[in-house]
């Protein structure tokens, strides 16, 4: 449908074409503790007042249309022509101390970016990826997991955030990019700040992160490997060092918290859900399967592939304002009543991994770094378990991810494993 040949709008929903005061009510706050401790309660709640698409907030005073059905997600994330990345547009309505803004402004890179420029980049970051051996990977996974789990062993009990899945996930992609700790460690440190996005703390994550990433590039010229970085690059595309440096963050921020989430909430799925904590320990079914239920149920990226739409357009019955954040409800979507039912064991229609041009080119990598790093610790640690109760877990606040503050474990201690 073009502009042009938009019908008149139908019985308008107040919500969708006024700002964040108008309607109903007040926009629900996808910055809140409340949606932090029971998304899918959220997502229940709003589907049944709203339909498929929610007004929400995502951060105070910034109004954004939430997409929580399915077949609405396929038609948007297929349709970049009526819903372009692009938020040039919106960011100039937000001041720069908006907490979400950092992470979803313009910057010249893969995800912000529509058309002729978006496949510029998106090749340039294909061609990146498709340079990492899978085969060499499983190794390095195991590698840098068996030290890590000798500095807890002993102890009977660890955090598996910060001492497992957040240094294992951080030393292997900074293999493949090249990067030495000394940069990876700011890079990490201001990735975590920024995916936060719930004060200020985000504004000064950028800073941290864009001074240690042009050290990287500067190092990469000067002396490149096979790596990630070095064929960014040498690419065709012709990056310079702008569009190095937001490309790169586009990959630190897809490889680094993410990826700790996933890790993370499929532990927290085997360890909490019978289903699993005994099939999966037992063997008849596979990590793999864990996977795949948390990407279905708790997708580490829960709500994100925000667009922008140029002119007001209709999804169903609902118009959509111009230049407004449309943000997909990966988690929501997933669950939504319209596609629910059936044996998900095996099921990959899950859209935790998005669809359409922007769909994510890592998915083996991430797939296989996840999958070994929950097999590594399960054969180490077999009697593995929750050090407190199931609802006394924390999760981190914040409109875009779903993340633990920590998942404290307990098991009988071990002797250290033989290293590589």
């Amino acid at each position: 449908m073009t502009s042009s040949s938009l019908p008149s709008p139908p019985a308008v929903v107040p919500w969708a074409v006024g700002p964040s005061t108008a309607g109903p009510g007040p926009r629900f706050p996808m910055y809140s503790e409340e949606f932090a401790a029971d998304p899918h309660g959220c997502y229940r709640e709003l589907r049944r007042t709203y339909g498929s698409l929610a007004p929400v907030e995502l951060a105070p005073g910034v109004p954004a249309t939430l997409v929580i059905g399915y077949h609405e997600a396929v038609r948007i994330l297929n349709d970049p022509e009526h819903f372009p990345a692009d938020p040039r547009a919106w960011q100039d309505t937000v001041p720069d101390d908006c907490p979400v803004k950092p992470m979803m402004m313009w910057y010249p890179n893969v995800l912000r970016n529509s058309g002729v420029e978006h496949l510029r980049y998106r090749q340039a970051n294909v061609s990146a990826i498709d340079g990492v051996d899978l085969h060499s990977l499983h190794a390095i996974v195991e590698r840098d997991a068996i030290p890590l789990i000798n500095t807890f062993c002993e102890g009977g009990q660890a955090d598996l955030v910060t001492q497992y899945a957040f240094p294992l996930v951080f030393a292997g992609l900074n293999q493949m990019l090249g990067c030495p700790a000394d940069i990876g460690q700011r890079v990490a440190t201001g990735m975590a700040m920024l995916f936060d996005s719930v004060d200020d703390n985000a504004v000064h994550g950028m800073t941290m992160l864009s001074a240690a990433l042009m050290d990287l590039i500067a190092l990469k010229r000067r002396d490149p490997g096979d790596d990630m970085v070095t064929r960014l690059l040498q690419h065709d595309a012709g990056l310079d060092d702008t569009e190095m440096l937001y490309n790169i963050i586009s990959i630190y921020g897809a490889g680094i918290e993410p990826q700790q989430n996933l890790i993370i909430n499929t532990l927290r799925l085997i360890l909490t859900d019978e289903r699993f904590a005994g099939d999966v320990l037992g063997g008849s079914l596979s990590t793999r399967d864990a996977l795949d239920e948390v990407l279905f149920n708790d997708p580490p990226m829960a709500n994100f592939a925000i667009s922008y739409p140029r002119q007001p357009i209709a999804v169903g019955e609902v118009w959509l304002p111009a230049n407004q954040p449309v943000m997909i409800s990966f988690a929501g979507c997933n669950n939504d009543p319209a596609i629910s039912g059936g044996e998900r064991t095996g099921n990959r229609s899950h859209l935790a991994w998005s669809i359409g041009p922007h769909s994510c080119p890592a998915k083996p990598v991430a797939s296989l770094v996840a999958q070994e790093a929950v097999d590594q610790l399960l054969d180490a640690l077999p009697e593995l378990r929750l050090a407190v109760p199931a609802d006394e877990l924390s999760w981190r606040p914040g409109p875009f991810h779903r993340a633990l503050a920590s998942l404290p474990v307990v098991f009988p201690a071990s002797p250290p494993l033989n290293v590589m």
